[in-house]
């Protein structure tokens, strides 16, 4: 076991809105905040402030009260932010919901954490409103943001003008926040993230990151998945920079507002640097104003992030986490220039690290010189989950009685204390850095009459990064072509889940008990690439 090696700091006992808006001063209530990044419009801190205190006005005054499950199925824009705090401030919890959902997937959520409320937008409201039904929540609680007939909309919250509620929470015990993730396997599960647990992230990530009031920082990453809710949005409030939104990932939009914006910041998934290193529409904007480009949300290859570097010219940093941890553990920190752009950087401050043979559970000795054999990570700190809405079983099999939780990925770490992610324990499939569960696309795929059996594992497309392959036994007698297969999954689900690659197999290997069995299919896959 190793602790950080950064000094531990101060997690204040304090409310997620009272950390990062409790101490803004006169200059800060005049600084831009949050700014649309197709518009220009935007707030400023003292509008911001203003606004989520009205949202948590009228939530009170309609009825919710500390503890009331909220749905936010919105994607990144200032109004974004404005409900999600406005929900915090009045002692509610939200659940936030991937815009990319169907109707059946955003009511399951919404069923799951027994949510009473929903907000979105007017694009997104034929799932939601469907979604909405399902799950019993009435009109007058489906909040459409920017207006829908027999809706109420986020200016008829903010023209009511009531007051903020007088709220007494433990920020220790208390759920803020409610975002599904798959965990180590299985289906999403909620994951319990008070606010505290939020609070500690943010200031374990600083001065390890390192974002400032002068930086302008891009927020394409969505505000739904935890990276970008807690890396992006509550830290660079905190650090009163100004972030500039953008509802989806397109790349010449991604680009001109880089470069008309100034951006100084800019967090990705790995698929995004794909584009930055080879694209050639990269070479057409001015992107001089980027400092740092830090990824996170899935693993970025050393020789990927070397090449957007020399590129751009631009420092390239990479971070480690995961939901439960709300999320960050581990980052390479701006200034480490010495560190491995493969590696995960160093445990954040108030983290303990260690890891443990998978087999036997017992913990391997760091060197005192070279690197460690590798075991899965498991971490420890005032960032890790309260555990899984309603799943005891669940969160036993993830999170220790002593606080430790398991992660699910296999590392190394060197004398030094730096880690690297080598393998993957968990079944999870990380596309584009979203969780893909392997299980929810076999019971997609066990509902085809003509489909027998099936299995599903992540694989490398031609840029290295991983997506959905799908092992598929057709029942005797009947006829499937590999199209019909991904088109039927595609109806089933939402556009990231979508199987990419089809294989037709006689059976899908498995244990004694039943059990799939992905590193025979993980195998078969290697050989294959081995021997093309």
């Amino acid at each position: 076991m190793t602790r950080s090696t950064f000094p531990d700091v101060e997690i204040p006992n304090l409310s997620v809105y009272d950390f990062l808006f409790g101490s803004l001063d006169d200059a800060d209530l005049e600084k831009v905040a949050i700014v649309d990044g197709a518009s220009g419009t935007g707030l400023t801190y003292g509008q911001l402030v203003a606004q989520i205190n009205a949202v948590a006005g009228a939530l009170a005054a309609r009825g919710a009260t500390p503890g009331t499950t909220i749905g936010l199925l919105c994607p990144n824009a200032p109004a974004f932010a404005v409900v999600f705090h406005g929900i915090l401030r009045a002692g509610c919890i939200v659940t936030t919901i991937n815009s990319m959902y169907t109707a059946d997937e955003i009511a399951g959520q919404l069923k799951d954490a027994g949510a009473s409320w929903l907000f979105t937008v007017s694009p997104l409201l034929a799932g939601a409103g469907a979604a909405a039904e399902e799950a019993g929540i009435d009109a007058e609680h489906l909040v459409v943001m920017d207006g829908a007939e027999g809706h109420p909309s986020l200016r008829d919250l903010l023209a009511q003008q009531a007051t903020a509620p007088d709220i007494h929470i433990d920020p220790a015990t208390q759920v803020a926040v409610l975002p599904y993730s798959s965990g180590t396997t299985g289906r999403p599960k909620g994951v319990m993230l008070s606010h505290r647990n939020l609070v500690a992230n943010v200031a374990q990530s600083n001065g390890v990151i390192g974002l400032t009031g002068e930086d302008t920082v891009l927020a394409v990453l969505p505000f739904f998945h935890i990276y970008g809710l807690t890396v992006l949005l509550n830290y660079a409030v905190k650090g009163r920079s100004t972030l500039v939104t953008m509802p989806r990932f397109d790349l010449p939009e991604f680009l001109r507002i880089i470069s008309e914006h100034k951006c100084t910041w800019v967090f990705i998934a790995p698929p995004i640097a794909v584009a930055l290193a080879k694209h050639p529409l990269v070479d057409q904007f001015d992107l001089s104003s980027i400092k740092v480009i830090f990824s996170g949300a899935a693993s970025l290859d050393a020789n990927l992030a070397g090449a957007v570097a020399q590129r751009l010219g631009c420092i390239v940093r990479q971070g480690y986490g995961m939901t439960e941890l709300s999320p960050v553990s581990h980052a390479i920190p701006v200034y480490a220039d010495d560190i491995s752009l493969s590696s995960i950087g160093f445990a954040l401050p108030n983290m303990e690290c260690r890891l443990v043979d998978t087999e036997s559970g017992v913990e391997i000795p760091i060197p005192e010189n070279g690197t460690s054999v590798p075991g899965e990570l498991m971490c420890k700190g005032p960032n890790v989950m309260l555990g899984y809405l309603g799943n005891e079983e669940a969160t036993k099999a993830t999170l220790e009685s002593d606080g430790w939780l398991h992660t699910g990925d296999i590392a190394t770490v060197d004398s030094q204390g730096v880690y690297t992610i080598v393998d993957r324990l968990k079944e999870l499939i990380k596309y584009k850095g979203y969780q893909v569960a392997p299980a929810v696309l076999e019971a997609v795929l066990l509902g085809h009459p003509k489909i027998a059996d099936g299995a599903v594992i992540g694989v490398a497309d031609e840029d290295g990064q991983e997506i959905p392959k799908a092992f598929v036994v057709v029942q005797p007698g009947e006829e499937l072509s590999a199209q019909e297969v991904m088109d039927y999954v595609a109806s089933k689900v939402a556009r990231h889940e979508k199987v990419r690659r089809v294989e037709f197999i006689e059976t899908i290997p498995k244990s004694g008990t039943g059990k799939i069995l992905r590193k025979d299919l993980r195998a078969r896959e290697q050989a294959i690439a081995a021997n093309p």
